[in-house]
């Protein structure tokens, strides 16, 4: 058996990794809490309040398809550091703000931020990788995420008890020392990856590639039916717990907490158990142990059920995001394959939609047909990826024939 290794990596594959860690962990310091910021601020309303949070999902939907594309066109150098120095300029500004409409147009900015970095990031760590090592850099790029997510609120708990404003500066900090170090190997790199970069022609064409490739699109239909599902772990279930669980708000965090643990404990030697495999097989195991995960959500009723749960939950999130992210790089074409990355971002339609979906279900029912019914939407979702596969390989015969 192959050994996992971890060498071999290009130094600025190493840098967004390690990158990953310290802006993720500064950006879940501070972001989590803008919420309980703002309802401490006098006068603004509870749901300007929730737009506020919300602007920032939704800006991200759009520009993350955007963002890649223009990685495509104009280079990756370009779009990743405009938008991390940018980045570090909005999160001091969410220290200085005070007006509700400065939060909004903040947390847009925040939103579009994000979705021309990651898409731009990710394709640049697949310019910069062999194939057969993506699935190992995607499983990093997801274990370096989790430990961010697990560190950063502790510290945001921490840095908020002294003052409610300086977890946005530090922050804004983090990123504009990733931002500076980032363009100091960009630059000492520099013919490397003007060679990775290719022209590609207007943002019309590049919203037909949707329209175009079936396997893109029946991939991001696939990714909305998971998220949908995924989405209720932060909505539905905390509702969920109070109602039927004693100290319901203390099993969440617990739930949490086993969840990024799991991710960092778990995801290198799962990913080397399926590295492999072809990606589609992993994306349908994932998405087996997340209907597997659901059901059992659905039947239990103690704090042992739910936290078996969610370390199902878990594994099939450990093996189905990463994989996602190499099935992206595999349809896509070599000089679009920013293009590829931002057009995934749509899936997080489904982060916007599950919420209400789930509230609605939880309203009408229970929880416990709640989670049943998350377990059928999944289960269609491998319909999707199996279909996007189908038509990949077609796709790829195709070409070989002609």
């Amino acid at each position: 058996m192959s050994r996992f290794s971890l060498r071999g990596f290009h130094p600025i594959v190493w840098t967004l990794l390690g990158g990953t860690v310290f802006a993720r962990g500064a950006s879940f310091m501070a972001m989590p809490f803008l919420a309980l910021y703002l309802s401490h601020s006098e006068g603004i309303h509870p749901v300007i309040i929730g737009i506020i949070v919300g602007i920032g999902p939704l800006s991200g939907t759009v520009g993350g398809f955007i963002g890649g594309h223009l990685s495509d066109r104009f280079g990756r150098k370009v779009i990743m550091l405009s938008a991390v120095f940018i980045w570090a300029c909005v999160f001091i500004g969410f220290s200085f703000a005070r007006d509700p409409l400065a939060f909004f147009l903040l947390n847009a900015l925040n939103g579009i931020c994000r979705s021309f970095f990651e898409p731009t990031s990710q394709a640049l760590m697949a310019d910069l990788t062999e194939p057969e090592k993506r699935l190992r850099v995607f499983s990093l790029r997801y274990t370096a995420i989790n430990i961010g997510a697990a560190i950063g609120p502790l510290l945001g708990a921490y840095f908020g008890v002294v003052s409610s404003t300086i977890t946005f500066l530090i922050t804004g900090s983090f990123y504009l020392m990733y931002g500076t170090l980032l363009a100091i190997l960009l630059g000492k790199y520099k013919v490397k990856l003007n060679q990775q970069v290719k022209k590609v022609s207007t943002m019309k064409a590049a919203f037909n590639i949707i329209k175009l490739d079936s396997s893109l699109r029946y991939f991001i239909i696939g990714g909305i039916l998971v998220n949908i599902g995924y989405s209720q772990i932060d909505s539905s279930l905390p509702q969920h717990l109070g109602g039927i669980v004693e100290n319901g708000a203390i099993l969440f965090s617990l739930l949490l907490s086993i969840n990024a643990v799991t991710v960092v404990l778990l995801q290198i030697p799962l990913s080397h158990l399926v590295e492999k495999w072809r990606v589609l097989h992993v994306m349908m195991l994932g998405s087996f142990f997340f209907v597997l995960g659901f059901l059992i959500m659905g039947f239990v009723d103690s704090w042992i059920g739910f936290i078996v749960s969610m370390v199902v939950l878990t594994i099939g999130e450990i093996f189905l995001f990463p994989s996602t992210s190499v099935f992206i790089d595999q349809i896509a074409k070599e000089e679009l394959r920013g293009t590829y990355f931002g057009a995934a971002q749509f899936r997080s339609i489904g982060n916007s939609v599950g919420p209400v979906m789930g509230g609605w279900i939880l309203k009408q029912w229970n929880g416990h047909w709640l989670f049943w019914i998350m377990a059928s939407v999944v289960t269609v979702s491998i319909y999707f990826f199996l279909a996007g596969s189908k038509r990949q390989v077609k796709s790829v015969v195709g070409v070989n024939n002609s």
